[in-house]
């Protein structure tokens, strides 16, 4: 089974939100379908079936490896790299 092997380098107490949605969702008028937030920088975007997948590009031009789901009564963590919940 695959292991992740960033998730000792998080900060630690996790970075507060940027904002309450996906700030480029709201610029471009688009809705997100879900959001996730970054645990590197607290950078809160759409997930991927949303239709810019602004979650996704931060993490190509940040390289923030870990993000969370930032969705009421969820609590799961996805590693890009590693391609694994965490």
């Amino acid at each position: 089974m695959k292991q992740c092997t960033h998730t000792d380098a998080l900060p630690h107490p996790e970075p507060a939100p940027s904002h309450e949605t996906c700030q480029e969702c709201l610029a471009e008028g688009t809705h997100p379908v879900q959001l996730r937030m970054c645990l590197g920088c607290g950078h809160v975007a759409c997930c991927d079936s949303s239709p810019n997948r602004h979650a996704t590009a931060h993490y190509k031009e940040s390289g923030h490896p870990v993000m969370r789901t930032f969705e009421p009564g969820e609590d799961w963590r996805w590693c890009f790299v590693d391609h694994v919940l965490v």
